[in-house]
């Protein structure tokens, strides 16, 4: 599958892969930063942003997609960021890739995790969007199920005209929700070399201090860090302390 994708900037490629409900616009403040020092590509991933839609979704075809996009663009001595889905779909690249000289991993284990995105799949689908026709008024909808704003506005990023008058989702919400086991479910096991790099949110509970063990067993030359009073969008809750320690480590 033909991905689609902005590169910025010169130098090591750099790829950036953003999270479930995400896209590549999610990265562009920070992948401008990158760019100041790296040859940066923020890729969306199938059936989000503007990347094709595909009945098939689970990290197996997701890595194979990925691999496509670097023997396309001739990429060597790669490093990589991966955020939640995006950093699971970089461990399932990485078993299998040998082109991948640094990794990141934000906010996300190898481990399976509880199905709860499920909800604010249903909750979307619910928005009847030939009936509406400005943000505004599908905002006034959806939060009468999701009172964050954060929440709200990072879903909304997924809304695009269809048509001059009529709004829809750029995501593949069916295909999504029909796979969120797998998009839940654990990596496979195999060891992975690479040096990695896992950052956590301080206030995020997806990488707990019982998972760490484990974690060093599948990624043995694993480093941890963690970012102060940030949770799981640790990225965008403090962007320059996460430039910083990314920065560090890829110079290290």
């Amino acid at each position: 599958m033909k991905l689609n994708y902005i590169k910025l900037g010169e130098g090591r490629p750099l790829l950036i892969l953003h999270g479930l409900f995400g896209s590549l616009d999610n990265w562009k403040t920070l992948g401008n930063k990158f760019a100041e020092e790296y040859e940066v590509y923020l890729i969306d991933l199938r059936n989000h942003g503007k990347s094709p839609h595909s009945n098939e979704f689970n990290y197996r075809v997701i890595a194979d997609d990925l691999t496509e996009f670097i023997e396309d663009h001739y990429l060597r001595g790669i490093y990589a960021i991966g955020h939640s889905m995006g950093g699971k779909a970089l461990m399932s690249l990485s078993q299998h890739c040998d082109l991948l000289d640094k990794i990141v991993i934000a906010d996300i284990a190898p481990k399976a995790y509880a199905l709860h995105h499920g909800d604010l799949i249903s909750i979307m689908e619910k928005v009847d969007l030939s009936k509406t026709n400005s943000r505004n008024e599908i905002d006034l909808i959806l939060q009468k199920d999701i009172p964050n704003l954060s929440i709200r506005q990072f879903l909304m990023k997924n809304l695009y005209w269809k048509e001059k008058d009529q709004l829809d989702w750029k995501i593949n919400l069916p295909v999504i929700k029909k796979n969120l086991p797998f998009i839940a479910g654990e990596i496979d096991d195999q060891k992975v070399e690479i040096p990695t790099l896992f950052i956590r949110g301080e206030l995020s509970d997806y990488i707990l201090d019982n998972d760490i063990p484990e974690i060093k067993t599948q990624f043995p030359n694993s480093t941890f860090k963690s970012i102060p009073n940030a949770g799981h969008w640790l990225h965008a809750e403090n962007p320059i302390l996460f430039y910083d320690i990314v920065s560090t480590f890829f110079k290290t």
